[in-house]
């Protein structure tokens, strides 16, 4: 039986349902999987099926003094110089930055003392934040080999070490081709064939769950999904909302999720006497969505990164329509006019103006709707796409380790 270890930055997380649909795939498979985690975090807001992931998941911070010691017991026994390397010479990262990177080093030391006894023959790590970083480190010792999966922020916005993650991992797999272009852009010494692209997918809405419920006659409604975080940019979108008010457009706007930035979102609200018109609804449960993409008329996303977002599938399988800057992915999910609607990020003006455009020709878009969940049906079905993704997992690590991937030292002197 193949064993191998899965690690994110906070497993299992509910915003990251396809961590554990992958950890599902592939025990049907017969894999074993270890299941890892950078943070110890509580169980909160995880269904029934989801908190078994917790009770069997392996937490490493904060490190109990036990493991601390282990950790640098087992770092010693390699050469830590070769290890740190990557730290030093990365000079894309911030000194805070790097200076972190040497504590999750040694949770990376930590991770490959528990993973030693249990015949661990890869490990994969979600996101490219600190966790891969534990992962790398953790295969380095263990003489292993190690993959990462790409998002979105975590390769445009926080790639900390990334040259030496690409340079180090057997493979990795992002979610859009627009990754994969970026990461041999920007990392030309990465080898095309490791670099594979991999979509994420949603399940298919059973039929009988359409619009029908709706009241009528009612207002407009525009509906956003996502963390209450700085990178969703939801002031923009309350921002719009104002300039929509003024136009004297009759519509509600509901924002489902929570985060730091929730207070200010709110001291905005107030002080663009939006109350009666946007509402923050916290967080709502991934199986309870269904009924609000249902109610809504347009489902509006106005961040400033993204990987290929899963609301936007979902919005779109539901045959909704969806507004959505033309950044990154997006508009391989998005084609402008046919699929949904795209805008220039940043801009008010066009968002506004198309947002007024839908509202007044609603009635008349409903083949838009139809593509849209046509093309979600083709090429983001969630099985078909997991199917696929084990199909390559499992073939990418069956293969013998590439020449140029020897060590660590060597792939670090190569991309600087």
């Amino acid at each position: 039986m193949t064993t191998v270890a899965y690690i994110a930055n906070q497993f299992p997380s509910p915003l990251e349902p396809y961590v554990m649909d992958e950890i599902r795939e592939l025990r049907k498979r017969d894999v074993r999987v270890i299941c890892c985690s950078g943070k110890r975090v509580p169980p909160r807001e995880l269904a029934d099926a989801d908190r078994e992931f917790w009770n069997e998941t392996r937490f490493f911070h904060p490190l109990s003094d036990a493991q601390l010691v282990r950790a640098v017991r087992r770092l010693g026994s390699r050469n830590y110089v070769e290890l740190m390397m990557p730290v030093i010479r990365d000079l894309r990262s911030s000194p805070s930055r790097r200076l972190r990177a040497f504590g999750h080093t040694l949770l990376g030391g930590a991770l490959a003392e528990e993973l030693a006894p249990l015949g661990v023959e890869h490990i994969h790590a979600h996101h490219g934040y600190f966790a891969s970083w534990m992962a790398l480190v953790a295969a380095h010792l263990l003489g292993i080999g190690f993959s990462f999966t790409l998002h979105g922020s975590d390769l445009l916005v926080h790639a900390d070490l990334l040259g030496a993650k690409l340079r180090a991992c057997r493979f990795c797999i992002t979610v859009s081709n627009y990754n994969r272009k970026y990461i041999l852009k920007n990392y030309p010494c990465v080898p095309p064939s490791k670099v594979v692209v991999q979509r994420l997918g949603v399940d298919p809405v059973p039929r009988g769950n359409g619009a029908g419920a709706k009241p009528e006659p009612r207002r407009f409604c525009l509906l956003s999904v996502g963390r209450l975080h700085a990178v969703k940019n939801y002031a923009f979108l309350i921002q719009a909302c104002a300039a929509l008010r003024d136009q004297g457009l009759d519509f509600l706007c509901w924002i489902v999720g929570d985060g730091p930035e929730r207070p200010a979102l709110e001291k905005l609200i107030d002080d663009l006497r939006l109350r009666d018109r946007v509402l923050l609804l916290g967080h709502v449960p991934r199986a309870d969505l269904s009924g609000y993409y249902r109610y809504a008329d347009l489902i509006a996303l106005t961040s400033l990164s993204e990987g290929l977002p899963v609301v936007l599938m979902e919005a779109m399988t539901h045959e909704k329509l969806v507004l959505a800057p033309a950044i990154t992915g997006i508009p391989e999910l998005v084609e402008h006019g046919r699929t949904g609607f795209l805008y220039e990020q940043g801009s008010l003006t066009e968002f506004v103006s198309t947002v007024r455009w839908i509202l007044e020709r609603k009635a008349s878009l409903g083949g838009v709707e139809r593509a849209a969940a046509e093309n979600i049906a083709a090429n983001y079905d969630r099985q078909r796409n997991l199917r696929q993704f084990a199909d390559q997992f499992l073939q990418r690590i069956a293969q013998s380790e590439p020449e140029y991937a020897s060590s660590l030292l060597q792939q670090v002197q190569l991309s600087v």
